[in-house]
């Protein structure tokens, strides 16, 4: 269940992840009513930073292989949470929640994943240590969320089902404070959704690495990013409309690595250097083909 590293590594990642939950609580948004776009992408690169460090940690006391893989593992979750937070910033939007109630949602929303993302992973990680066939299966679940994901359409403008019945029962955020039981239905509907994503992007480090350690610490990375990275991008996600299609192309890659990974060996450097391609790629088409502001007319 612990395999890939002794105790005492969990217990120094376990003190880290709390260490850094503390610093974005307590010192970047405690009582904040807005968000800096500069301060949002600071933290995001601080926390990139930080996942770059461990990577180079991991490579030096477990081998280079481990460290690409914690690498290739990390760029593949934070891809996908791109795709997630779509889902929050439709469901905010829709909520009328001002930026401190967003905070909070994304907060306990962030501690709810780091507990599910673990027992997705320690499942995952024994059903294919004891089931062979479990392969084809996460397999299949990766060219299912690709295919899902080439014939998803990144609209913001209305509401989804489960979205407009959340809003019917948690009302409006406003300026005010959220009722109890509205955020809790709210925080439950994150969870939801992240429980969603989930099932895709488990499976997808799993078919990048098999060591529950590397697998573990790369979500986590990704997702204690989630919340400032949302902010940094909250203004920009309207931009990447195109993105979706990049993250339907990692998705089947590494759908159809894991599939054939008793026939073909898949250098992890070369995993590596197409994830960041098809994200650079996929990227730049989306700033430069994104719709342009419709000019306003000279007024006679």
């Amino acid at each position: 269940m612990f395999e890939g590293a002794s105790p005492a590594y969990w217990i120094a990642f376990a003190v880290i992840v709390a260490v850094l939950l503390f610093v974005d609580l307590a010192l970047l948004h405690k009582g904040s009513r807005s968000v800096s776009v500069r301060a949002a992408w600071a933290w995001t690169a601080v926390l990139a930073a930080l996942a770059f460090c461990f990577a180079l940690f991991l490579g030096h006391t477990q081998g280079k292989q481990r460290g690409l893989e914690f690498l290739s593992g990390y760029l593949v979750e934070a891809s996908l949470s791109i795709d997630n937070l779509f889902v929050f910033l439709l469901m905010f939007r829709s909520l009328k929640l001002n930026t401190e109630q967003q905070h909070k949602v994304l907060l306990w929303g962030v501690i709810g994943a780091i507990v599910m993302r673990a027992i997705f992973i320690f499942v995952g990680a024994s059903l294919l240590a004891h089931f062979i066939w479990i392969e084809y299966v996460f397999g299949a679940i990766l060219l299912f969320a690709a295919i899902r994901l080439m014939r998803h359409q990144s609209e913001m403008d209305e509401p989804s089902g489960p979205i407009r019945w959340l809003m019917q029962r948690a009302g409006s955020g406003g300026e005010g404070h959220i009722p109890m039981r509205s955020f809790l239905l709210i925080v439950l509907a994150v969870e939801a959704t992240d429980l969603v994503f989930a099932l895709d992007s488990v499976p997808a480090v799993l078919a990048i690495t098999r060591d529950t350690f590397v697998v573990y610490t790369s979500n986590i990375f990704a997702i204690l990013g989630l919340r400032s990275l949302y902010f940094a991008l909250s203004h920009a996600l309207d931009r990447l409309r195109l993105l979706h299609y990049g993250l339907a192309v990692i998705l089947a890659f590494v759908a159809i690595k894991m599939i054939l990974t008793r026939w073909v060996d898949i250098p992890v450097g070369w995993s590596l250097g197409f994830i960041v391609g098809v994200l650079a790629l996929f990227a730049l088409l989306s700033r430069f083909t994104s719709p342009k502001p419709p000019e306003e007319q000279p007024q006679s």
